[in-house]
């Protein structure tokens, strides 16, 4: 079983791979995606060679390399000059939605926005009435503030 586990490593290596590229989709940092790079250089190695010691030194280079070079590549590639990248509940502002449930004068109703029911007021304190069209001013908590739009 070792032997046959010895001279198959590059399955090892392919399965490294695979789960760092899997924990890379709950992170998104791109460190992870460096080891599965290096785990993939790794099994190349591995059918190079049978010397465990050079695979995990080609392991450890390349995955150090590609943090160096292809990571700052791939942040610049898929975030493209977005350097103030909001993201929850502040996504929100500046989104369109319609009134669910009148706002009444200086209190609370209800709008949708995206699928999504959310508590809301208006930002200047008067009544907005069921069905009209409101943008996203602020958001406290769990309360949007809207004005009409």
């Amino acid at each position: 079983m070792i032997d046959y586990f010895l001279q198959h490593l590059w399955q090892a290596w392919v399965l490294v791979s695979l789960a760092c590229l899997i924990l890379e989709l709950t992170n998104g940092d791109l460190y992870v995606l460096c080891f599965s790079i290096g785990a993939l250089c790794a099994m190349v190695a591995s059918l190079l060679t049978d010397s465990i010691v050079a695979q995990i030194v080609v392991f450890a280079v390349c995955s150090l390399l590609s943090i160096i070079f292809v990571r700052p590549v791939a942040l610049k590639w898929l975030h493209r000059g977005d350097k103030d990248r909001v993201s929850n509940a502040d996504a929100i502002i500046g989104r369109e939605g319609r009134v669910s449930a009148t706002i009444e004068a200086g209190g609370y109703g209800r709008v949708a926005i995206d699928g999504d029911d959310w508590k809301a007021q208006a930002v200047d304190g008067n009544p907005i009435e069921k069905g009209i069209k409101v943008r996203v001013v602020r958001i406290d908590s769990i309360i949007v503030t809207v004005e009409k739009i």
